[in-house]
């Protein structure tokens, strides 16, 4: 009799998810992605009443949900609310921000914006998640939604492409670091997707066609192309993965 292989699982039940940047959009989404599973998904951002709308439609759902307000730049604030409310087995970082526009025309505020989000702010509560979790003596999957602009340059993203380039440098050497520890750390780096944010980028036809173009599957992305990805990652699925980048670029970064 031949001893088949057992099927590693995509359930989550009994664990507990941070995700911050929960309220809307890819963080929504991954939420979602996640309570599906079998999590109890703690949902962070920083507007109190959309947190609230969301937490609701979670327990309409039958999901285990709360809200926590939560604004990553703030490094002290979120410290002390990871250590309060956690450990958490799973994070999910979709705290972003982006100020685009031409190399030359970048002004101190609006790098210093960026990067006190998209990397200070990354850094700092994957940091406090991992703490939590190794003065626990527990395992855990910590993810950031990167961008392919980790990977490739972009015209006017000059200051984007620096922050995402730095989150997917410090994943690495966190990954190296806490690997002992059993804690895994990954990036997703999607394409262009379709959410309220971004929608201004889509209602314009010459930036869709480029879109269209340089994504080879030949469609922008939609949340639900992410859900799955975080779903792996954060589960026993992806329990060798750690270090990496997850490209959900539809080929944009195959060339």
């Amino acid at each position: 009799m031949i001893d088949l292989p057992q099927s590693p699982s995509f359930r989550l039940d009994g664990k507990v998810a941070l995700v911050a940047g929960a309220s809307s959009g890819i963080g929504l989404g991954c939420a979602v992605a996640l309570a599906d599973a079998g999590a109890r998904v703690v949902l962070a951002a920083r507007g109190e009443a959309a947190l609230a709308e969301v937490v609701d439609a979670f327990r309409s759902r039958g999901h285990a949900a709360e809200a926590l307000v939560l604004d990553v730049a703030d490094i002290d604030a979120t410290q002390q609310a990871v250590a309060d409310h956690g450990p958490f087995d799973v994070l999910v970082n979709s705290a972003g921000s982006a100020r685009h526009g031409p190399a030359l025309e970048t002004v101190s505020a609006d790098f210093d914006a960026v990067m006190g989000i998209n990397v200070r702010g990354a850094y700092f509560l994957t940091r406090a998640v991992a703490k939590g979790l190794i003065a626990a003596g527990k395992p855990g999957s910590l993810i950031t939604i990167s961008s392919q602009m980790g990977h490739v340059g972009g015209i006017d993203r000059a200051v984007y492409c620096a922050s995402k380039f730095a989150v997917e440098g410090f994943t690495k050497a966190m990954a190296i670091e806490w690997g002992p520890h059993g804690i895994r750390v990954n990036t997703v780096c999607p394409t262009f997707i379709r959410t309220s944010l971004t929608q201004v980028t889509f209602d314009n036809p010459d930036r869709v066609r480029w879109l269209t173009e340089k994504i080879k599957l030949g469609r922008v992305g939609e949340v639900s192309d992410i859900m799955g990805a975080v779903t792996y990652l954060a589960s026993d699925a992806g329990a060798l993965v750690t270090g990496t980048a997850i490209m959900v670029d539809g080929g944009w970064t195959a060339d």
